[in-house]
Parts: structure tokens; C-alpha cells; sequence
């Protein structure tokens, strides 16, 4: 097959051209559409809840709020963990899902349970949402508005803050892929009405009056119209409050005969603030507003930046003259750096490969065959790259080595030089001697060239296995160099044997020239150390069994972190004061520290960030603080040269700041900690019990222990303890001798001070709260909340403190809980020493110096968990890596012996890729790791080279295998030095680049590097005697059993270690879990989803070119000269008119396969519910015959006795034996239905390997609360299908249009010089092209699918009150038997059954009774499962 491959190429020269150019030019076109990002994102699959609580302190917080969400999310299907915050005003549950669940099914499984959780929270509290669709990645855009200078001072912060909401975040949303606009800072405006107590006392007024009065004077509402012909007059009345002057004048009450009281004669009315949990400050100068532009998961960074970049200049126009907006963390910054990273890699290394290839080779022409390779691999992973959504990064851009891409090119072109020079010395070859030739020499060394590069192809699979943050992190990378190897493997069949025949040089003689020079004098250096070797063959070797052993034990004490940190070329430093700090004294000393960090000639800027944004996603207490330090190019750093030592420095020159702790990290290093396992910092000790202070008092004790420990930071314990707070207790008799209730005196403290609004006041389309609470004056101290008015029932009005005991208690600061599991913890980032040998000592010193109380743990965190998850799963990588490449080399050689000899080349390249780390001080890494996988797949190929080499040359008649070895080896120097030169020089600007991005790379090339090294210097040297041992000295080959009975052996070896044991049966299976697997698994659904996905594909070719009408003669074509050239070529394409009307074709077209989607998983969901509650239903059917069953089986026996007793006459007897075989049946019936019904479940999910339903699903979901909201799927498919038909219309219309041509010729005339021309024109249909019949049936299907529509609009609407009246009729009949029914099912049973042992009933009553209770029963069982039925298809209905 690959011969034939390989001779089609060179004599069809010009089709493998061809197909050559279209590879440039398509993939020139698909390297513009390439999305470009820094990084991959390796956020977790994860659902913020949010719930904003003002008014309670973090115990209420954890007991109303956050402990009713986490039950309602724990039996979520594909749940991974469940992570909260709860702190004053402030819950926040993180849900982490499975990495292949869907994000947004994900969050329709969250907000579907947030309903019940709702339910469970009290009213008034707080309402549950969800964070936006972003990820660590998601903070693309940072910028700050402030007053331009000259302006300062013009804005007041609440001003500042209402244009950032008003003006600057509505027109960033509208931005394509950005998710949410984040504020920051600033005051939120509020209309405030400040009450005074000692006024409102003397007007005999109590908060509630003013409450009252103002909630009910600000309305608008409608009186319908009055039509008065020929005219219609609406009706409106307008009561809203629009300015502070209205709402002084509204009346709290009339006294009798007095004057109207009014709200401005009791409070003073004006524009106040929100209670601020969360500031902003820049440059030492003082508060700021700001925000943060967050991007939708998975968009694509640089085209996001790109349009907000591009609104940015209308945003700006918007504002108030004196305020700009300034960017200070912009994501496209970090990815130019990191591309320009790649791109420098990239470069140098192709200009390295070339120049070794050049050098080797000997021939300028031969070696530019081999470097062309190189950018048209490039091109064809590029191109492969976008088709499958991989995005251009650090990571699956930057790991290409090219001299791993050219491998199989070196192989072929160094074969046929060597094959041409050897044979025809001194020769010219005719053009077909030539081509026959490159063919004998190119199929001879193919499969050493393909299976080599077939092994590193096969080497990269395992990567793909790898999940989470791993698996995101090198995934990308796996991918593209596969592209680029799949692509390598077909142009060394294809291109360079068409290339090689045409271009390299058909005169054979040969000048020796520097190339030979070198390999004379390697090969001088060589000879007498493999003449050594082979003499002494057991030394040689146990040395490399001596330095493999050693490489081991180097390897067993190296240590060990996840992932080297990546230099994002800005600091973010996290601020801490003192427990219970406020938000002014925060501001204040950011002040300060902003000043100190701007001394450094290195800092461009500081920004801020204090306590919580407007979204909490990253929720902070006010006294902590996150710094932005944006730093100038690196090239420009004078105080220190590398990003430790600046570090240090800074953080050294922060300590004249007294009391304020500090710990460093990097933006985005932060953010992914922060997200994706709950902890800031790189390692931290997570400790979990029940009692808050005890966890404080054992955090610190190993916070004191961490902080000895070498290579620790300052160690950071979580704050959960000691916030001040002053405590209203309520004296319950004082309370009620008053005549009072909590909840009134409640709602007073919380108008009071937190303020509670009455209403709203609309600026236009600005909306504002109406707030009351106490002027600010009367908010100052803790006598402030004593002497607080409460109004008395009867009249009259008393203090606070007369009912209640107001006290400054200290309290929990903040509760962190873990799978429903409070825990502190104590957190540090690791400098100067790896994560593994760090956490190792840190382990020890706690497990010796710490002792835990009964039910108290602890467990580590951050980085280190990933490191353990990761490692584990690379212990399954490898192996499987190392079993594919022996399996292979086994089928490629079909000898055990031989593939044990090529294998020996992996542990020989381990020596050198320990060597390396250990030469770099670099622990390993899941970097390394990788490189390790790669590094084995690479280094094989010599080894394939060598034995190709030896058993070619045992077929051309040299038996002794010495003069084998040693003429084979003198043949393979050139080509094993070459391709590990290029293959190990390749990776050297990776491995010694300082660039952005290159900590991530520079562990990978450098186990490469230093693999290839030694596995070259061993195989020459230890694979020739490991040959003429296994081979056995002057031996002929023999099969070694290596093809017919050690293959099965090797297979079946494979299936006993990768089968595991067969799945045992599961237990109880819920419905959710059974829709989730249904949505899943289940063919529609994944049909569903490839359509959506083909129909992406098909928008791509909105604009196309016609074919290429290409045309070549040659010969007489005009006069007498018989080898004239003519060479033609056409195409064309549309108008730009009709491209349009194609994309908004093919747009709507997608669309449409999205709510086909939708409408297929609504179906799947009622499906496959309804299969689950049937099946459910089955089994309580089951158990009630069950009961029948021996009901009746213990009446028949005890009938039985009384006959033999003469008590009864026989037809007793008989008739109760009679029965019990007649229920008997109906079990047995009942039985084969059930196993029907699992087989309906499992046609949705899939084998269920024994799970059983739970009967109770019918029960809960007939009770769940009725399906409101939602759209009706299928009327979306039908309104899509409407509008899917007018786009056809409209692309018909525009058909109308003309299309263009364009073309050129090349021709010869007498063999003179060549003339060219071009052609341009269009191709314009005409009236009797039936385009005029298209456009009308176009139409006609337009006005069909509305018409359609409509109907469906119709039926549907009378399909769902139908429905809803269903629902209404089974739920009165389900009251009916909760209530009595079912108690009247029981009573009847058991009297039955009394009665009939008793005597009292004979056995026809006892038959009726029990009857009658069975069929009670049964009637609820069905009113049960049709209730639930009509539940589920109200819910497809709404499609929910």
C-alpha cells in the first residue's frame, strides 16, 4: 500500500503539487481564523451560587442560606464536590460538576434545585443566583474611570459609581462574548430618607408610619381607555416620586383637626449611599471606580479584547467631559507576550533543524527538502486545529519540536542520497532512471520512516486520556503535535519522494565537502569505542544497567510540583489588616502601600481591590485587599532582574507598613487557585471538625509550624474568628409584657441601620432605591442601637435597650465548609523548593507536634492535591504509553527480540532526562511527565533505524552478525546522529527561553533534551551488543517464535491488564440520574448534538470559490514547434450580497439545529422520566401483590386447617386456594412487566447493571410545585423553521445577483518567451433558468412554515390547558387518598384480617374486604404515577 502511495507520487508530480498548494493556500486562510489565547483554561466545570444577604451575620448566613442550597445541590448527578463561604451579608456555594458535563446543563440542574432551596430559605433573606458563564480565564478586560487630570475632584464616588452602571456596563455587555461587567467601588446612589429618633418621637411617629407612608405615595397605574370615535384616549395616572422635593412632601398622617404631617417635617431627605462592601484605589491617589470585563466560557480571548477594545472609543464619547476610562489588566497583553514566545521558539528552532540538516546532509538541496517539510506541517496541524476547536496557545502551539516533524523526511532523503552516490558513482541519470531510483531507495526505508513516526503518533494518546487541570493544561498540545507528525507521515510519503526525484541532483558524482569531513571524523571517534564495546560486552553492559539504577535512585528523592509557574509579567499582591479592620482603614493603607510599590522604577501602575465586587465571586472582608501591580517590560527592570528578586524586594519594603500581612502571587495564578480548589496559595493545610474556635486554635498551631519549615512563605490563616459585632438578645418576657414581637423589633434595627427600601425613583431609565434608616450621625456607636425608638402597639414609644441586652460580643468572621464539613485553612505559597519534598517534611513535623481532637482531620490542598490527582493518573499514561510502543515494534518486526531490543532505548533516554532535571536544579513536574511520554516515543527511532538496518543487510547475504554490526552501524551513523540532533536541537530554544510562558515548557524540552543524549551515545553503543547476544554470534535469523505464538500471549497479557473486573450491581438509582444518563448517552441526543456541530461546520462555507477549472496542454499548439506550454486556470465566486444571504442562510440553520437539540432533549427527559416512572410504579405493583400474595397464601393455609379441623365445608377450601394460585398469577404477571419496564429505562440510558428504582420519585415528583416559565421547545424548533424558510427565501432573492470570474494563462509560442493575460467576468442567470421557479417555491415554503406555526401555536396551547386541567383533577384525587384513601386502604386490610381469625367474618366477607383495600390502594398507586406523568409532560411543555 505505502509503495504505491509512494510511486503514484512520483509520477504524478503535478497533482502532488497541486494538492501542495491548496495545502498553502487553505492553510494561510485557516491560520487568520485561529483563535489565540495565552494559556488553556484549566478552570474546573464549576456553578457559582451567589446570595446576597444584608442584613445577617455569617452563623445566619450558614444555618438559612447556605445549608438549605448545599442539600438542595448534594444528590445533583455528576457532582464532584460542594464548596461555601459564608460571611457577614454574603453566601457563596461553589458546585463543582464532572469535566464532560455540559456547563449549561450543569446550571439548569442548579437553578432547577435553586427553587427548592428558595423554598427553604426564609423570606426576606436573600434570593439565590448564579455567577456568570466565566472562568479564571474570564477577567479579560480590568480597567479603572477616573477623573482626567485638572479633574479631580468635580466627581463625587457616587457619581463616578452611577456612570459605571448607567453608561459604561451597558455598553459593554453588548460586546460578543463577554459573560458580565463586574464593578467596583464607588457608592451606589440611593434616594435616603434619615430619620432622627428624638423628632420622630416628639411627632409621635414611629419608623414603621414613615415606612409605610412612603412605600404606599409612589405608584403609577392604569384606568384602560375611553373611546371616544374616532379616537381611543388611554388612561394613566402618574404617582410616582421623581425628586427629593416630592418626597419631602408626602404625608405620613393627618392628626384630628391638625395640620398634615409630611415626611420632610420628621427626616431630612437627600441623596445617600448603600452600605459599601467593597472599594477601589489607584496610585496612592484615592478611591476610584472600576470593573471587570468577564468572558463567556470558551470564547475566544483575543477576538473579545478585540471588540471591547473597538467600543471602547464610543464608551468614552459617552462620558462626562473630565473622565476617561484606562485599561490597567488587559488579557491581550499577556497572549502577545506568550505567542511571541512561541513564535521566537518556533523560529529558532526551524532555523537550528535546517542548519543541522544542511550541515549533515552535505547538500543545500536535499536539506531544503527536508526543511520545506516544516511549514507545511505547520499548515496541515493548523488547518486540523481549527477544524476541531483547538486554540492557538503557549501550550499546543509551543511544544512542537520540528525536528521531531521531520524525522521520517531525514530518514527517506538521506536513503536516497545514500542509495544514489553508492550505486551510480560518477553518473547522470535520465529523469526516468532517477524517479525509478528514488522510488527503490524510498520503499526500501519507508517503514523505519513510517513506523517511526507512526510510534511517536501512538506515544501521544495517553496525553489525551489525561483529565482535569492536567488534562486541559497538555491535551491541546498532544492534539496539535499529532496533527503536525499525521502530516509529516503523509508529506514523507507523498511530498519528498515527488520532491527528491525532481530536485535533488540527477549527476551522482560526488565532491567531498565539510558534511563528510565531520561524519569521517565521527565516524574516526566512533570506530574504537564500538570496537571496546563489542569486546567487552557484559561491562558495556552494566554500566548503562549501573547508570540506569542510579537514575532511578536520583529520581526517587527529586521532588515534585504540579505545574512550574507561569511569569504573567505582572504581581498580584493580597493585603490583609487586622481581623475586623473597616473598609475606610483598608482604603487608607492602600494608600500608603500604593505610594511604596510606585517608588519601584519597575511599576507602571497599582490598582486596589478592596473587600467584594458587585458579583462576589471572589468574596473578601473589608480589611482585605488585592493589589494589582502591572510592571513595565521586563527589559526595562533595573532593581532586579528576575521576578523572585523583585518580589522579595517589594514585599522587604512593604514592612515599613506596621500590622498588615502580605502574600504574593500573580493575577491569573491567583484567580485559578481561587476557583478551582476553594485556596489562594500553593499549598494549604486544610483542617475540618465541627467547633469554629477549636479549628482556630489548631490552625494556629500549624501555622506556626508551617512557617518553620524551609521554603515557606508567610503562612496565611483563614480569618474565621474574632469579628467584632455588636448583639441584640431579645429578653423575651420584657418583649412580651410590651405587647412587641421579634419580628417587628427585627424589621426596626433593620430600617435603622441597614436601611430598608420602600420603593423605587426612575431618572429616566435609571433606577434608584428609597431607602430609610437613621441619619448618619445617629449611627455611630453601639448607645446609637440602645437608645433606638421602637413603637409600642397601644401607642407610645420605648428604647431598644428596655427589651433587649445590646453587647459587643466577638464572632465568626467568615465559615468555610467542604462537602457539608466546616474547615479552616491554612494556606502558603512555596518558594525557592518543590511542592512534594515540602508537603512530605511539613506532614511529619504535624503528625508529630499536633494532636487532633476525636472527629477532627486534616487534609492538604491546593496545587499539591492536583499534583497527587495527576500523578496518579500519568502512572496509568506511561505504562500504557510503553505497552503501545512494544506492542507495535512487535507487529512491525514480528519478533519479541527484536522489539526488546528497540525498547531498551527507553530506559537508556530516562538516564539522560533525570540527568537533565537534576543538571537544571528542576524538580519533576506534570511538565516533565509529559516529556518523559514523548521522550520514549522519540527516542525508539534509532533503534528502529539500527535493526532495519541489520536485517536488510542479512537479506543482501552478510551472515556474520559482527561484520553486520559493524558495517550497519557504520552505514546509520549519519541518519541516528541527524535525526537525534534535530530531534533534541529542536527543543533547545524552548528549553533555555526566559520569555512569558516558558516555565511550563522549559522542564518538558529539557527531559527531551537530555533523554536524547544519552539514548543516541547508549543505543550506539549498547544496542550493537545486546544484538549479538539476543541474536546469538554467527546465528542465522531465525522467527524466535516471535510471530505465531507470542503474539496471542502478548495480546492476552494486554487484555488481563487493561480489563478490569466486571461492574458489580449497583444500588438504588434516582430519576435525576437516570435523565442525566439518558441525556447522555442516548443516540438522538448525540445525533442532537453532531448536528449542531455539522451545521457549524457548514457556516465555514458561507464564501467558497468555485472549482478550480485548471487546464494544461503541451505540444503543437500554434505553429510548427511541437513543445509549446499552455497553461489555464478559472474560477469565481459570489457577489458580497449573496455571501451574506448565505451566512444569515446557514446562521439560521444552526440555530435551528440548536433548538432541535433542545426540542430532542425535552422529549428525552419526558421519555425517559416517564420510562423511570413506570418502572417505579412496576415495582410498588410488585410489592402490593407481594403483600396480596401472602395475605391470601396464609388465609388459603389457615382455610385449609379448618377444613381438616371440621369447621369449614370445602368450598372454602377450595375457593381460598383458588384465590391465592389466581394472585400468584398476577404476580408472576406483575414480575415479567417490571422486567419490561427496565428494558424501556434502559433503551434511554443504557445498561443499569441491576440498579432498582426508587418508588418514591412518583410521590415527590406529583408533589412537585407546578412547572411555570420556560419556553415550549418545540414551538421554538417551529418559529426557527419560519425563520430558517424566509432565510431561503432571502438567499433565493439574492441568487438574482450576479457571480464573478476571474482567471489567467501562461503559454509559450515557438518556445519563445511565455505570454500571460488574465480574465475577469460574471456569470448573470437569465429568466428562463428556473431561478424565477426557485424564489416562488422559496415563498411558498415561507408562508407554508408560518402558516405551521400558527397551528402548532394552537394545539399547543390547547394541549397545555388540557394539561393543566389534568393536573388540577389528579391533585384533588391525590388529596382525596393522602387524607383517607390510603388510611381507609389500611383499616380494611387489617380488619379483614382480624375478623376472618377471629370467626367474625366467613371467608367470601374476609375476600371482599381484602378486595376492596387492594384496590383502594391500587387506585392511589395509578392516581400517583399519572399525576407524575402529567408533572413531566407539563415540564416538556415548558421546556424545563
Amino acid at each position: 500500500m505505502i509503495d504505491k502511495v509512494i510511486q503514484f507520487s512520483i509520477r504524478n508530480k503535478a497533482i502532488i503539487g497541486l494538492f501542495t498548494l491548496v495545502l498553502v493556500l487553505f492553510g494561510a486562510y485557516s491560520l487568520t481564523q485561529l483563535p489565540i489565547d495565552a494559556v488553556p483554561d484549566i478552570t474546573n466545570n464549576q456553578v457559582q451560587v451567589i446570595t446576597t444577604t444584608p442584613t445577617l451575620a455569617a452563623q445566619e448566613v450558614e444555618q438559612f442560606v447556605t445549608a438549605p442550597i448545599e442539600r438542595a445541590m448534594a444528590s445533583l448527578p455528576d457532582l464532584v464536590e460542594i464548596r461555601s463561604i459564608s460571611r457577614f451579608g454574603l453566601s457563596l456555594v461553589t458546585i463543582v460538576f464532572d469535566e464532560d458535563v455540559d456547563v449549561y446543563f450543569a446550571r439548569t440542574l442548579v437553578d432547577q434545585r435553586l427553587g427548592e432551596a428558595a423554598e427553604l430559605i426564609p423570606p426576606g433573606v436573600g434570593t439565590p443566583t448564579m455567577a456568570p458563564v466565566s472562568t479564571g480565564l474570564g477577567e479579560v478586560y480590568q480597567y479603572v474611570l477616573h477623573p482626567k487630570p485638572g479633574y479631580g475632584g468635580r466627581f463625587t464616588p457616587s457619581e463616578l459609581r452611577t456612570i459605571q452602571d448607567w453608561i459604561v456596563t451597558r455598553q459593554l455587555l453588548g460586546t460578543p462574548g463577554v459573560a458580565e461587567v463586574n464593578s467596583f467601588g464607588g457608592e451606589v446612589k440611593q434616594y435616603e430618607v434619615s430619620v432622627h429618633p428624638q423628632r420622630l418621637q416628639s411627632m409621635g411617629v414611629t419608623i414603621t408610619e414613615l415606612f409605610s407612608a412612603l412605600e404606599s405615595n409612589n405608584e403609577n397605574t392604569g384606568g384602560a381607555y375611553i373611546e371616544k370615535r374616532p379616537n381611543s384616549y388611554s388612561i394613566r395616572g402618574e404617582g410616582l416620586l421623581t425628586s427629593l422635593e416630592d418626597i419631602r412632601k408626602v404625608v405620613i398622617k393627618t392628626p384630628e383637626g391638625g395640620v398634615p404631617l409630611l415626611v420632610g417635617d420628621v427626616a431630612e431627605v437627600g441623596f445617600g449611599g448603600a452600605p459599601r462592601y467593597g472599594a477601589m484605589t489607584r496610585n496612592g491617589e484615592g478611591e476610584v471606580v472600576g470593573g471587570t470585563v468577564m468572558m463567556l466560557k470558551g470564547g475566544n480571548s483575543a477576538q473579545v479584547v478585540e471588540a471591547i477594545e473597538a467600543r471602547m472609543p464610543n464608551v468614552q464619547q459617552a462620558l462626562p467631559e473630565g473622565l476617561m476610562i484606562e485599561p490597567y489588566l488587559v488579557r491581550s497583553d499577556l497572549v502577545k507576550r506568550a505567542i511571541g514566545t512561541v513564535k521566537t521558539n518556533l523560529i529558532e528552532g526551524a532555523l537550528i533543524v535546517i542548519f543541522v540538516l544542511v550541515l549533515f546532509l552535505g547538500n543545500w538541496r536535499a536539506g531544503l527538502i527536508v526543511a520545506s517539510v516544516i511549514p507545511l506541517c505547520m499548515l496541515f496541524a493548523i488547518i486540523l486545529m481549527n477544524a476541531f476547536g483547538v486554540s492557538g496557545n503557549l501550550m499546543s502551539l509551543g511544544a512542537i519540536d520540528f525536528g521531531l516533524i521531520v524525522d521520517g523526511a531525514v530518514i527517506i532523503v538521506e536513503a536516497t542520497l545514500h542509495h544514489l552516490h553508492s550505486r551510480f558513482k560518477g553518473r547522470v541519470l535520465s529523469r526516468e532512471e532517477m524517479d525509478r531510483e528514488v522510488f527503490v531507495s524510498a520503499s526500501k526505508i519507508r517503514s523505519s520512516a513510517a513506523f517511526g513516526e507512526i510510534i511517536i503518533l501512538i506515544v501521544y494518546i495517553p496525553i489525551l486520556t489525561l483529565v482535569g487541570i492536567e488534562g486541559k493544561m497538555f491535551r491541546p498540545m498532544a492534539i496539535t503535535v499529532s496533527f503536525a507528525i499525521l502530516g509529516a507521515l503523509l508529506l514523507s510519503l507523498t511530498y519528498v519522494p515527488m520532491m527528491s526525484a525532481l530536485f535533488l541532483p540527477r549527476n551522482t558524482a560526488h565532491k567531498r565537502n565539510f558534511s563528510d569531513r565531520m561524519m569521517d571524523r565521527f565516524q574516526k571517534w566512533y570506530d574504537p569505542i564500538i570496537g571496546f564495546a563489542l569486546r567487552n560486552r557484559l561491562k558495556t553492559i552494566g554500566v548503562a544497567v549501573a547508570l540506569f539504577i542510579g537514575s532511578v535512585f536520583l529520581f526517587a528523592r527529586m521532588g515534585g510540583e504540579f505545574i512550574p509557574t507561569l511569569e504573567e509579567g505582572d504581581f498580584a499582591f493580597h493585603s490583609i489588616l487586622p481581623q475586623g479592620a473597616s473598609l475606610s482603614q483598608s482604603i487608607a493603607n492602600n494608600a500608603k502601600v500604593e505610594k511604596i510599590l510606585l517608588q519601584f522604577p519597575e511599576v507602571e501602575q497599582v490598582v486596589g481591590r478592596t473587600g467584594s465586587a458587585e458579583i462576589p465571586t471572589d468574596p473578601m472582608p473589608p480589611e482585605a485587599t488585592d493589589l494589582m501591580i502591572i510592571l513595565k517590560d521586563k527589559d526595562e527592570w533595573t532593581t532586579a532582574h528576575d521576578r523572585e528578586a523583585l518580589q522579595d524586594t517589594m514585599l522587604q519594603a512593604l514592612k515599613q507598613v506596621p500590622g498588615v500581612f502580605y502574600e504574593a502571587t500573580q493575577p491569573i495564578q491567583m484567580r485559578f487557585n481561587e476557583l478551582m480548589t476553594g485556596i489562594r496559595q500553593d499549598v494549604a493545610v486544610k483542617i475540618y471538625g465541627e467547633n469554629m474556635d477549636t479549628l482556630a486554635v489548631i490552625a494556629e498551631k500549624i501555622a506556626g509550624i508551617v512557617g518553620e519549615v524551609q521554603g515557606a512563605g508567610e503562612p496565611q490563616v483563614e480569618k474565621v474568628v474574632g469579628l467584632p459585632q455588636i448583639t441584640v438578645t431579645y429578653d423575651r418576657a420584657r418583649v412580651a409584657q410590651y405587647g412587641l414581637n421579634i419580628r417587628e423589633l427585627n424589621r426596626t434595627v433593620r430600617t435603622a441601620f441597614a436601611g430598608e427600601a420602600t420603593g423605587a425613583i426612575y431618572e429616566n431609565e435609571r433606577r434608584f432605591d428609597l431607602v430609610v434608616r437613621l441619619a448618619q450621625q445617629q449611627r455611630q456607636s453601639i448607645d446609637d442601637v440602645r437608645s433606638l425608638f421602637v413603637a409600642l402597639p397601644g401607642g407610645g414609644q420605648i428604647q431598644l435597650q428596655q427589651v433587649a441586652n445590646v453587647a459587643l460580643v466577638p464572632g465568626p468572621a467568615q465559615i468555610s465548609r467542604e462537602d457539608a464539613k466546616r474547615r479552616i485553612a491554612v494556606g502558603v505559597n512555596i518558594r525557592g523548593r518543590d511542592v512534594e519534598s515540602f508537603v512530605e517534611e511539613l506532614k511529619g513535623r504535624i503528625d508529630a507536634d499536633v494532636r487532633m481532637p476525636s472527629a477532627y482531620y486534616y487534609t492538604f490542598g491546593g496545587t499539591f492535591e492536583n499534583l497527587q490527582a495527576a500523578s496518579k493518573r500519568l502512572m496509568v499514561a506511561v505504562p500504557i504509553a510503553l505497552a503501545l510502543i512494544f506492542l507495535l515494534l512487535f507487529f512491525t518486526f514480528n519478533s519479541v527480540k527484536r522489539a526488546l531490543l528497540i525498547y531498551t532505548a527507553i530506559p537508556m533516554s530516562a538516564i539522560g532526562g533525570v540527568l537533565a532535571l537534576m543538571a537544571r536544579d528542576m524538580p519533576f513536574s506534570i511538565s516533565a511527565g509529559v516529556g518523559f511520554i514523548a521522550l520514549f516515543g522519540v527516542a525508539v527511532l534509532n533503534g528502529i533505524v539500527l535493526i532495519g538496518t541489520f536485517d536488510q543487510l542479512e537479506k543482501d547475504g552478510i551472515n556474520d552478525l559482527k561484520q553486520r554490526v559493524l558495517q550497519g552501524t557504520r552505514i546509520r551513523l549519519r541518519p541516528v546522529l541527524m535525526t537525534a540532533a534535530v530531534a533534541s536541537l529542536g527543543f533547545l530554544p524552548m528549553a533555555l527561553s526566559g520569555n512569558a510562558g516558558a516555565e511550563v515548557q522549559r522542564p518538558l524540552a529539557t527531559v527531551v533534551i537530555g533523554g536524547l543524549i544519552t539514548a543516541t551515545a547508549l543505543t550506539l553503543m549498547v544496542l550493537p551488543v545486546l544484538y549479538l547476544l539476543f541474536m546469538g554470534a554467527g546465528k542465522k535469523r531465525n522467527n524466535d517464535g516471535g510471530g505465531t505464538t507470542t503474539a496471542p500471549l502478548i495480546v492476552a497479557t494486554l487484555l488481563l491488564l487493561f480489563v478490569g473486573e466486571s461492574a458489580n450491581a449497583q444500588g438504588p438509582i434516582p430519576m435525576d440520574t437516570v435523565i442525566a444518563r439518558a441525556l447522555r448517552t442516548h443516540p438522538s441526543m448525540t445525533a442532537a448534538e453532531l448536528s449542531v456541530q455539522e451545521q457549524e461546520a457548514m457556516r465555514k462555507t458561507a464564501f467558497g470559490l468555485s472549482p478550480l477549472n485548471a487546464q494544461f496542454m503541451q505540444g503543437q499548439i500554434q505553429g510548427p514547434y511541437r513543445s509549446d506550454v499552455n497553461l489555464q486556470a478559472t474560477t469565481g465566486f459570489a457577489l458580497p450580497t449573496t455571501i451574506a444571504r448565505r451566512s444569515a442562510y446557514l446562521k439560521e440553520s444552526l440555530r435551528l439545529a440548536e433548538n432541535e437539540k433542545l426540542n430532542t432533549s425535552a422529549y428525552v427527559k419526558e421519555s425517559a422520566g416517564g420510562a423511570y416512572l413506570q418502572w417505579a410504579m412496576g415495582l410498588e405493583q410488585v410489592r402490593m401483590l407481594q403483600q396480596l400474595d401472602s395475605a391470601y397464601s396464609s388465609m388459603a393455609a389457615f382455610a385449609t386447617k379448618r377444613f381438616e379441623l371440621g369447621e369449614t365445608g370445602r368450598l372454602e377450601k377450595t375457593s381460598a386456594q383458588s384465590r391465592a394460585e389466581q394472585v400468584k398469577v398476577r404476580l408472576r404477571q406483575a414480575q415479567a412487566d417490571l422486567v419490561a419496564y427496565q428494558a424501556e429505562v434502559e433503551r434511554w440510558t443504557g445498561a443499569l447493571n441491576g440498579a432498582a428504582p426508587i418508588t418514591d420519585e412518583l410521590l415527590n415528583t406529583a408533589r412537585a410545585p407546578d412547572p411555570g416559565g420556560g419556553n415550549d421547545p418545540l414551538l421554538l424548533s417551529m418559529e426557527q423553521r419560519a425563520q430558517l424558510a424566509e432565510a431561503d427565501w432571502k438567499l433565493q432573492r439574492s441568487q438574482w445577483a450576479p457571480s464573478l470570474q476571474g482567471g489567467g494563462f501562461y503559454q509559450t509560442f515557438d518556445g519563445e518567451a511565455p505570454f500571460t493575460g488574465y480574465l475577469i467576468g460574471a456569470s448573470i442567470p437569465l429568466p428562463g433558468s428556473g431561478q424565477g421557479g426557485r424564489t416562488t417555491a422559496a415563498r411558498l415554503r415561507s408562508e407554508i412554515a408560518a402558516q405551521e406555526l400558527e397551528a402548532a401555536r394552537r394545539q399547543r396551547t390547547s394541549e397545555r390547558a388540557s394539561t393543566q386541567a389534568q393536573l388540577a383533577q389528579l391533585r384533588e384525587s391525590l388529596a382525596y387518598y393522602e387524607s383517607t384513601g390510603a388510611a381507609l386502604g389500611e383499616t380494611l386490610r387489617d380488619d379483614a384480617l382480624r375478623a376472618y381469625r377471629a370467626g367474625e367474618a366467613d371467608y367470601f366477607q374476609f375476600t371482599q374486604g381484602i378486595e376492596q383495600a387492594f384496590q383502594l390502594n391500587a387506585e392511589h398507586l395509578r392516581v400517583r404515577y399519572e399525576l407524575a406523568l402529567t408533572v413531566l409532560h407539563l415540564r416538556a411543555l415548558n421546556g424545563l
